[in-house]
């Protein structure tokens, strides 16, 4: 027989071998559905899957499932969605009769980049489809030296998992947790915590030195992800920090994020370029102010803006955005606070209002005591101004209210005056008028005095309505709002909703497989969550960062943080508990919400305590699903280690404290998941989207005062009478970091284009559960009833904060439930899944 004839046969011999092979055996189809980043290539063959099953153990391992063939990714088919290049591959395995039903792929990235894949699909024979929500890059094999494994979204407590899934399962977290040493690289995907010792820069002198926060009494602190870079080693910004590859944003975000920041700068080097001839370093007028947000570019050449964004931010920012995009947009949007009425933030009505509708409504409290502890108010300051009540009554109807700067400041107040700034400590009493409106009742500010040795020396002062005094009570308002912006910066906002959270999100990544179901519940409220906060601390956090520049705690910033994180609980962030604390509202244990408010006009309460009942109620549902009794709760190992490590590690400072619940019954396991959510979502949406309509204007808001209130018979008070406006306006930041401020609250109010709001999922594929996506689907319908009914109270005129004078509706707790990333910019209203900027 020739060659030939001889390589024919034997080409038809295997050829019918295979379709005998094939007949016997059942086929597997599959659907992989990859994104590209701009430039990169699909991964074609150099790509490949295998599938484990689910039901059926591997005979030669007895530990794991059957395994598959290798199938190749080629041929896919291209789209574009959103501007996003999309490439589906479709693959077909041949398996066993006996293989059982996949549960879980494996995938070999043999190409020279790295991929996101979106979802995978499998069918069976009998029409049985498979989803995999994948959502996660796939690196290079050559870097990360192992494949990816991928798990159905079918959901499994540990006791519950397939004998041929369970292996795996363990394997998988084991390779997440590392061993805790190593620099980190792009690829690693690695959880594990650190103290935040990467704050300073000693590099550049004794100024930049800042303490390390966290595993100490003195400086305790919530854990961070851990980069394993040096400690102590901060620069300008840093794109690169590691964060796992799963928490990154996405490429779109991170492209529209950048654009965000270059154009708030450009907005910031604008008024730096027109104010660079003039003497003074304050603004001379109201109306210099104003026109910050006025089109008027006359003043700036060509490119001078960008020749100075040069100077400020690395080239890896610069190349992203073009010439045309930092030109032609560097106007400050007007903020809605002088919108409708550009004299509306002065008034004491206003004043009082954003204290229950503004940016930080959650540190107004019910006078429980008076006077304050070590107070100088006294009765007679403030009886005769509660509109006919006598003082008792005033007292026993709970109209008395306090917001109080005070005690926390005090042991910074010195070494703060030697800063070049002017704080005070401040404490500021308001009475409930029978419209619901706050109406102040005196300010005492607590200063410290240089020249007496570093004195402490208080002041009381009281509203008035015309001439010196009135100018001088407004002097007051604004250390009040300085002392404001500074704690909802550092505190409400920074500390209580991304620093607390993150260690959740480690122990999460580490403790709980992503066939867990409280994985796949929690797993949208911490997207972008760990990027963020990594990015926070190389800009904003770090010393020398913009918290340090426009806040008047200066290079104390984080240590007054890590102060107040003392007084942290985690079940006091529970909105009931938190609002009966604050005598905002009464216990009621018989409600679903566990507590009615006080009084109705207190818009971010009434509002706020609807979504936390949507929130329970859907957290509820979802647990009484899972989990038959208290008895299954505490049996769930991964739930214990789970719980155990946050108390033990993530917050490990705080591990001794008896407020921690001990993780046994299904009541403490929906309480802590309500309250997690909570945090993520509607607690930092509340706390953050507002800013710019608030603070984008700093007379409203300063963030810190450069001088004190003026005494009589000196000569600041002789300065003072001389022109009470300009010594307002040198009160306040001077230019550049009031600019500054407005740039920052200009990027931190935006949302972005790829935001999943509460109540939304970015795929129906979620998880394969029917009843767990009809409860789903009753928790969105639950918001959109809390949208209609927050757009129905801002309808109602005898309900006076949803608007308050400046004319903004309270809108911060629209949940926008309807559509996913439709409502990008600075909208004032929606709430997103997660802590993402």
């Amino acid at each position: 027989m020739d060659g030939h004839h001889l390589c024919s046969g034997m080409e038809e011999f295997f050829s019918s071998r295979r379709n005998r092979l094939d007949k016997q055996n059942i086929k597997i189809s599959g659907k992989f559905v990859i994104e590209h980043s701009t430039g990169l290539s699909g991964p074609g063959k150099s790509a490949c899957v295998q599938i484990y099953s689910s039901t059926e153990l591997d005979p030669n391992t007895s530990s794991k499932g059957k395994l598959s063939e290798k199938a190749c990714l080629t041929k896919g088919k291209s789209s574009k969605k959103d501007g996003t290049k999309v490439t589906t591959y479709k693959i077909k395995l041949y398996v066993e009769p006996e293989f059982g039903n996949p549960g879980a792929f494996v995938i070999e990235n043999n190409h020279n980049h790295k991929f996101f894949l979106q979802s995978a699909t499998l069918e069976t024979p009998d029409k049985l489809a498979i989803h995999f929500d994948c959502r996660s890059w796939v690196y290079p094999i050559k870097k990360t030296k192992t494949t990816r494994v991928f798990f159905s979204n079918t959901c499994y407590l540990p006791s519950q998992t397939p004998p041929a899934l369970v292996e795996l399962r363990k394997e998988e977290l084991q390779s997440l947790r590392g061993d805790g040493t190593g620099e980190r690289q792009e690829w690693d995907r690695i959880y594990d915590y650190q103290v935040y010792d990467d704050l300073g820069n000693p590099d550049k002198g004794p100024d930049y030195v800042r303490p390390v926060l966290g595993a100490s009494v003195s400086h305790p602190y919530p854990r961070r992800g851990r980069t394993g870079r040096p400690a102590t080693k901060n620069g300008s910004i840093n794109l690169d920090t590691y964060v796992p590859p799963d928490e990154r944003f996405s490429p779109k975000k991170l492209s529209e994020f950048i654009a965000n920041v270059i154009q708030a700068t450009a907005h910031f080097l604008l008024y730096e370029a027109k104010s660079s001839s003039r003497d003074s370093s304050s603004f001379e007028s109201f109306d210099e102010i104003r026109d910050l947000y006025s089109e008027n570019r006359s003043q700036v050449k060509k490119g001078q803006v960008r020749e100075k964004m040069k100077k400020l931010l690395p080239n890896e920012l610069l190349k992203q955005v073009s010439h045309a995009s930092i030109e032609d947009h560097i106007k400050f949007p007007l903020p809605h606070v002088i919108r409708e009425n550009e004299w509306a933030w002065k008034e004491d009505e206003e004043f009082g209002h954003q204290m229950l509708a503004g940016t930080n409504p959650l540190r107004i409290r019910g006078l429980k005591i008076f006077p304050p502890r070590g107070s100088y108010i006294r009765k007679s300051d403030i009886a005769h101004n509660l509109d006919g009540l006598s003082f008792e009554q005033a007292m026993g109807q709970w109209r008395i209210f306090i917001l109080d700067h005070h005690d926390y400041l005090l042991p910074f107040l010195t070494e703060m005056n030697s800063e070049g700034v002017c704080p005070c400590a401040s404490r500021t009493l308001l009475f409930l008028r029978n419209d619901a409106t706050l109406k102040p009742l005196a300010i005492e500010l607590t200063y410290s005095v240089p020249s007496d040795d570093n004195e402490l020396r208080s002041r009381v002062l009281l509203p008035a309505k015309e001439g010196t005094d009135r100018a001088l009570w407004q002097l007051a308002k604004a250390h009040v709002a300085a002392n404001d912006s500074a704690y909802h910066q550092l505190v409400t906002h920074w500390l209580h909703t991304h620093a607390v959270v993150e260690p959740f999100i480690i122990a999460t990544r580490r403790q709980l497989s992503v066939m867990h179901p409280v994985h796949r519940l929690l797993d949208p409220h911490f997207k972008d969550t760990m990027h963020i906060n990594a990015l926070a601390r190389s800009i904003l956090i770090n010393a020398g960062g913009i918290f340090e520049k426009i806040l008047f705690t200066g290079k104390f910033s984080m240590e007054l943080s890590s102060e107040l994180y003392k007084e942290w609980r985690f079940d006091e962030q529970a909105l009931p508990f938190d609002l009966v604390k604050r005598r905002m509202a009464l216990e009621d244990p018989e409600s679903r919400a566990g507590a009615e408010i006080l009084f109705i006009d207190y818009p971010y309460g009434l509002d706020a305590l609807d979504v936390w009942k949507a929130i329970k109620t859907w957290v509820e549902d979802f647990c009484d699903f899972f989990y038959k009794d208290d008895g299954s709760v505490k049996s769930d190992t991964e739930i214990q280690a789970w719980w155990s490590e946050i108390r033990n590690v993530g917050h490990g400072d705080k591990r001794n404290e008896t407020w921690w619940c001990q993780m046994t019954t299904k009541m403490d396991l929906t309480e802590t998941l309500t309250t997690l959510i909570w945090i993520a979502s509607a607690l930092h949406a509340a706390v953050n989207f507002g800013q710019y309509a608030y603070a984008g204007f700093p007379p409203n808001r300063p963030t810190q005062c450069r001088k004190f209130v003026p005494e009589e018979g000196t000569m600041e008070f002789a300065e003072f009478l001389k022109d009470p406006d300009k010594y307002f306006l040198n009160m306040l930041p001077e230019r550049s970091q009031a600019t500054l401020g407005i740039a920052l609250a200009e990027v931190l109010s935006r949302h972005t284009c790829d935001e999943v709001y509460l109540g939304q999922r970015p795929t129906s594929e979620w998880i394969d559960s029917y009843e767990i996506k009809q409860k789903f689907d009753k928790f969105n319908a639950s918001l959109q009833e809390i949208e209609n009914k927050v757009l129905e109270r801002n309808r109602d005129s005898k309900l006076k904060n949803r608007w308050g004078l400046i004319k903004m509706p309270y809108k911060l707790l629209h949940p926008d439930a309807t559509k996913v990333g439709y409502r990008a910019g600075i909208t004032a209203k929606g709430i997103p899944n997660s802590v993402s900027i």
